[in-house]
């Protein structure tokens, strides 16, 4: 019996579209977290006088700025993830959840 819940499941429209919008997202938000992260990476690989430059005439560089926001974008990049996983997921789980009941 629970095989055969699984296989309607499975095959229901609503469920693969959910399947589908949700990994393209996924996907999306680590392609943008990787690009981010990776760019840091990349210039402190390559450019370490501009990240060595200090802001404000304190002791705080360019390069400590960036990598709080490095931080900072993952965190507002998670936030959204679940801002959209809580409205447009949970909508479609829903409308597919009708369907089986």
């Amino acid at each position: 019996m629970a095989v055969d819940i699984e296989n309607k499941i499975v095959v229901n429209p609503k469920f693969q579209r959910l399947v589908k919008t949700r990994q393209a997202y996924a996907w999306t938000m680590s392609a943008i977290m990787l690009i981010i992260y990776f760019g840091y990476i990349l210039l402190v690989a390559y450019d370490k006088p501009l990240l060595a430059q200090k802001i404000g005439g304190g002791t705080t560089s360019l390069g400590i700025v960036i990598g709080l926001g490095v931080i900072l974008s993952a965190i507002v990049l998670t936030a959204i993830y679940v801002a959209v996983a809580n409205s447009k997921f949970d909508s479609l789980a829903a409308d597919l959840k009708q369907d089986l009941i």
